[in-house]
């Protein structure tokens, strides 16, 4: 990892706190975790993890840029949806699952009010203190008039009707590690190696595994993930929608997509700086760690819990149909800011950067369906799920 910035010296010491705490967990489970475990801790523990730690992640100063920050047309485009959602319930709420910087939540709530949609409430879902405290900032800032539209949870609601939105949260949850033996399936494992950590491989934790990828027919030596938990959130998550739109914007594939024969080391990434490498055991808390999504999954969970699956398309075609091109020719060419805009267009559109990669899931349950959902007009792919 020599092309990765040095972290400074405080951030190094938390990082090494919380390895002690990682080893310590290793001592009580009996020398080994399961890589969800680990991911767990390294992510999200109290005080220490990527994501609760209060060190900067979002935006250019940080270790990833998500759509939001990169250009305001996926709100603007986004919203759309939204009203489209609301504007049928006649009433609601909009929820968003981990909100980052509030880039999202700001441009929305603007793009909402121009439309004459806004819902009741706009409801944040936020673990981190310091992250709160940015939102915070980012609506004082930009929507005051709308701030007391806005309010934070500390829990799932028991009980929601509006929509709901998760941009890029699915691939932040914990996954399970495999690999494929000569000897059988076995799942990989952190354990001690010296005064540090490293992968093992050991017996799987349960039948689990082995029933999720029998029917896949994967070769010797192919390593990939499973995320139980985020289908067991997706699950819940379906079954508190009482009326209303739940919205998964992510990067991942379909089932056959995802375990395809040429994706032989999976899919886990890990993002420092800007910089993309795949050693999820270096500084835990001061890397975010990632694995794409896989979608069929979530899919399979959301029926089984109830919902609907209303649309699923590229993220391209998603804003395309909520109307992103329309407001890029609806600015004066001759404006300062049209080229910029331009250019996060194409950030967001193109193939080759995140068009493609990423894919829109909408999961619905008792919503008026006759003229479908605006975003999946055209170039829905719900038959490859």
């Amino acid at each position: 990892m020599d092309d990765l910035p040095a972290p400074a010296a405080d951030a190094l010491a938390l990082s090494a706190q919380l390895e002690s705490r990682i080893h310590e967990a290793l001592a009580a489970a009996g020398g080994q975790l399961g890589f969800d475990a680990y991911m767990q801790r390294a992510l999200y523990e109290p005080g220490l993890g990527y994501y609760v730690n209060g060190l900067r992640k979002f935006g250019g100063g940080g270790d990833f840029v998500t759509a939001p920050e990169r250009s305001p047309l996926f709100a603007r485009a986004l919203a759309r949806q939204v009203a489209q959602v609301l504007t049928t319930l006649q009433d609601g709420d909009v929820l968003e699952f981990g909100p980052g910087s509030g880039a999202l939540a700001a441009e929305l709530l603007a793009e909402l009010d121009r439309l004459g949609c806004l819902p009741q409430r706009y409801l944040m879902l936020e673990l981190s203190a310091d992250l709160k405290q940015r939102q915070r900032e980012a609506i004082a800032r930009d929507v005051p008039h709308l701030a007391e539209r806005v309010a934070w949870l500390e829990h799932l609601p028991q009980q929601f009707e509006g929509v709901m939105i998760a941009n890029e949260v699915l691939d932040a949850m914990p996954v399970r590690r495999f690999r494929r033996t000569a000897n059988g399936l076995a799942e990989l494992y952190v354990t001690r190696a010296g005064t540090g950590l490293r992968l093992a491989e050991g017996t799987p934790q349960d039948d689990r595994l082995a029933l999720r990828l029998e029917p896949l027919d994967l070769p010797d030596g192919y390593e990939s993930e499973v995320n139980f938990a985020a289908e067991a959130w997706v699950r819940t998550v379906c079954e508190r929608l009482q009326r209303g739109l739940l919205l998964l914007i992510d990067y991942g594939y379909p089932r056959a997509e995802y375990y395809h024969p040429q994706r032989h080391t999976g899919t886990l990434q890990c993002h420092y700086r800007q910089r993309a490498h795949g050693d999820a055991l270096l500084w835990p808390g001061l890397q975010d760690i990632t694995a794409h999504v896989d979608f069929t999954a979530m899919a399979q969970a959301a029926v089984e819990a109830g919902a609907t699956l209303a649309g699923f398309a590229n993220q391209a075609q998603f804003l395309i149909n909520c109307g992103l091109t329309q407001l890029l020719e609806a600015v004066d060419p001759d404006d300062a800011g049209y080229l910029d805009l331009a250019l996060q267009a194409r950030q967001l559109l193109l193939p080759q950067a995140m068009g493609e990669a990423f894919k829109a899931l909408a999961l619905t349950r008792a919503l008026d369906g006759r003229d479908g959902l605006l975003g999946f007009a055209s170039g829905d792919r719900r038959h490859r799920l």
